[in-house]
């Protein structure tokens, strides 16, 4: 008898938490502008003619939280001479109806629910795809898990996306051929290392002691990253961002084309890491970032809007 007494206990109990994760979940409207303009791929300002979410390169980043509801609108500007699309990777969508391309001056719109906690790659989908994304049609979407504790608190946050750059944006041929330039983080050239580059004005910045997070997704469109902190040990990575996907104490993590994995760092002291690909071609061509740890670190690096550094 006392066994069934506790059904009612459990059932209420399982109808109150089932309740709470609704209340959590939230609908979040989200739009993108795609825009076909000229940015800087390096920090000497040789423009690049891009394909772009919002007029940059990598894309706005966008944040929710596991179980809310994305209603998304993609606006492809009138003045563009290209269709595009959006692909989240974080969505469980119809890849012919929600992922159909949208021409210059029309919009498009879609719905999904952030079923899974990580980060994800959202880029643009239109054919010839792998054109879209080498011109610079790529993002990150962070979907942070309901339970706060599902991973240790970061002091700090950033977001890495590795890309290739591909000399002639209009010869879908050299990206199927693979002739690529170099490699960059968030869409140029040594973006935060003044160490290789001496225009380079931007680093990474942390404190001793304070836990690093990095949100990395690889754009590609054809290379392998594999992400290893120089001077440094991840102190926990999680594949695709997901809080259950913890490994400890990895030197390097392979991040193929198109995935993503978030990465955590802590330094004991002060000093500084070389974040790379240890694809040396890659990192010394410009995949390199450098992350300064010191006492007198800007209290807003890496915090609110500033985890991608523009």
């Amino acid at each position: 008898m006392k066994a069934l007494r506790t059904i009612p206990t459990l059932l209420f109990a399982a109808a109150a938490l089932l309740a709470g994760a609704q209340a959590y979940a939230k609908t979040v409207k989200v739009t993108l502008t795609a825009k076909e303009v000229d940015l800087p791929i390096d920090n000497k300002g040789t423009m690049y003619r891009t394909w772009t979410f919002d007029g940059q390169v990598p894309g706005t980043v966008v944040r929710v939280t596991e179980g809310d509801t994305v209603e998304f609108t993609l606006i492809n500007d009138k003045a563009n001479k290209n269709s595009h699309s959006v692909d989240f990777h974080a969505a469980r969508a119809d890849v012919v109806k929600d992922f159909e391309s949208v021409k210059p001056g029309e919009q498009g719109s879609y719905t999904f629910t952030a079923d899974y906690p990580g980060v994800f790659f959202y880029h643009c989908g239109a054919d010839p795809m792998i054109q879209h994304i080498a011109r610079g049609m790529y993002g990150a979407i962070i979907v942070d898990p309901q339970d706060a504790k599902a991973m240790p608190k970061a002091d700090r946050e950033y977001v890495l996306i590795q890309s290739e750059l591909y000399p002639n944006p209009d010869s879908q041929a050299d990206m199927m051929a693979n002739k690529w330039s170099n490699v960059m983080f968030n869409g140029s050239i040594f973006k935060y290392d003044p160490v290789h580059d001496p225009n380079a004005s931007r680093m990474l910045q942390a404190k001793p002691g304070e836990r690093v997070r990095i949100y990395f997704v690889n754009a590609g469109v054809n290379e392998f990253s594999s992400f290893h902190p120089i001077a440094g040990i991840w102190d926990r990575v999680y594949s695709s961002g997901n809080p259950k996907n913890v490994q400890v104490g990895l030197q390097s993590f392979v991040v193929g084309p198109g995935d993503a994995a978030t990465f955590d760092l802590i330094s004991p002291k002060e000093g500084a890491n070389a974040i790379v690909t240890h694809s040396l071609r890659g990192a010394l061509s410009g995949a390199i970032a450098i992350m300064q740890f010191s006492n007198d670190a800007d209290p807003k690096a890496g915090k609110g809007d500033n985890i991608l550094v523009r």
